[in-house]
């Protein structure tokens, strides 16, 4: 009989496929268990999740802002929505470095037996929930009954898994299912996935009169945002406020925010002042100073097919001598990935953008042509830094840069750290720390 030291053993078991999936098995069921003692020992602490196919970090984000001024919150900035990260962000507790470390797990647990056992420092806890197949959600649903579950969007993503918008709105409106109430995007989730709705208690938000939580636009400008009013069934359009975001559909996670704060029955000059304290996350439709007097729209944090399309929207009503997007590829589309580049390059009209530059593979074969046919002027590359040098030699006084593409080998902020005015707003673009830059390092070495 084979006998392991204690540390050789654990090195040997990692290397075997079925061991791993036991062992992962294994941190996970203590995890979810943790979270139910967690909040059996404080049934005061209310749980907000954040699900939907995009915009899920602005939504968290905007929820934590406005109800931060009358409760004390915990949110993990980061996007740890998966079944490992989820509990430990839910805790409060740090993800370990190297979660092949049964060491490292005991701390953890640790911890979290030392916060089940401590006074809670919390009123309210945010958590953003992450799909990527079916059968994921239910992970989620086996250990958390959340106070209010907030569904930001049904609109393609890894549809290599999922295969149809179906499947999609299936899976992220289950959330809604084990949930107590439902927050839901009117604007964003077509209408007839309601069927999928078991539960009764269920609130809309969104930009349009169709919403009982809207906002209405009264004035705008591109440097200070939209001046207008909420509206909602408790206090009619008593909530005025000015909001610093860029984009119609940047205003919905606002909306959302305000649903949840005036459920929970916040104090309207607290929420007005959580609302007018907001402003864009990094690499979403933030608005920066760039080169030759430019200005550039960063939205490079990933990118879907309904962002894309809002994104150009956005840019198509904005006055200016010259507009340029830079558009890198989708990616995690599967068969729809043809069908969905070839209707952003057929959004690109000239008064939408003079000038499209795209960047990856996808985006030069589905998106160019297109956007020339429509008589753009069109330029192709494989790596961001290309394009931004390539757009920076072109930049009119004025100009409107746009720049949009998905994480995943493509990085489009480097087109925008290239295009910046002052090196100083660096800090404000997406993926810059030190584990980012290795990667990105490695990857365009190969250019």
């Amino acid at each position: 009989m084979l006998v392991y030291h204690h540390s050789s053993w654990w090195i040997f078991a990692l290397q075997s496929g079925i061991v791993k999936l036991m062992f992962k098995n294994y941190i996970q069921n203590k995890l979810e268990g943790y979270v139910r003692q967690y909040f059996a020992a404080h049934p005061e602490i209310k749980l907000i999740v954040v699900a939907g196919s995009v915009g899920k970090t602005s939504t968290k984000t905007a929820l934590a802002t406005v109800l931060s001024q009358q409760y004390r919150v915990r949110m993990h900035p980061g996007n740890h929505n998966t079944e490992l990260s989820a509990p430990l962000a839910i805790l409060g507790i740090e993800y370990p470095r190297n979660i092949k470390s049964m060491s490292a797990w005991r701390q953890v647990f640790k911890q979290a037996k030392e916060r089940i056992a401590q006074p809670a420092t919390v009123d309210v806890i945010i958590q953003e929930l992450g799909v990527d197949k079916p059968g994921d959600m239910a992970v989620f649903g086996r250990y958390l009954r959340p106070d209010i579950a907030v569904v930001t969007a049904v609109t393609p993503e890894h549809m290599e898994y999922f295969g149809t918008l179906d499947a999609v709105a299936a899976e992220e409106l289950s959330v809604v299912n084990f949930s107590k109430v439902g927050v839901i995007n009117r604007d964003d989730i077509p209408s007839k996935y309601a069927n999928l709705l078991t539960n009764v208690s269920i609130s809309t938000y969104g930009t349009t009169p169709q919403a009982e939580y809207s906002f209405v636009i009264e004035d705008f400008t591109v440097e200070d945002g939209y001046t207008g009013h909420f509206t909602s069934p408790e206090l009619g359009d008593r909530l005025r406020a000015h909001v610093h975001v860029l984009g119609e559909h940047s205003l919905r996670p606002v909306s959302a925010a305000v649903c949840v704060a005036v459920r929970f029955g916040m104090n309207p000059q607290a929420i007005i002042r959580g609302i007018e304290s907001l402003r864009p996350v990094s690499g979403r439709m933030n608005v920066l100073k760039g080169y030759n007097n430019s200005m550039i729209i960063d939205d490079t944090y990933n990118a879907s097919p309904a962002a894309v399309a809002s994104a150009l929207a956005t840019l198509a009503a904005i006055r200016a001598p010259q507009k340029i997007a830079i558009l890198g590829s989708m990616n995690e589309l599967g068969d729809s990935t043809a069908q969905a580049h070839q209707a952003v390059g057929q959004q690109c009209q000239p008064s939408v953008a003079e000038w499209v530059i795209t960047v990856g593979q996808a985006a030069r074969q589905f998106i160019a042509p297109a956007a020339q046919a429509n008589g753009c002027i069109v330029y192709s590359f494989d790596d961001a830094i290309s394009a931004g040098s390539f757009v920076k030699s072109k930049l009119q006084p004025g100009a409107v840069v746009l720049a949009k593409g998905s994480q995943g080998n493509l990085y489009v902020e480097e087109a925008v750290k290239v295009l910046l005015r002052s090196s100083a707003d660096t800090n404000k673009l997406v993926r810059q720390d030190g584990h980012w830059q290795e990667i990105k390092a490695h990857f365009f070495s190969k250019f």
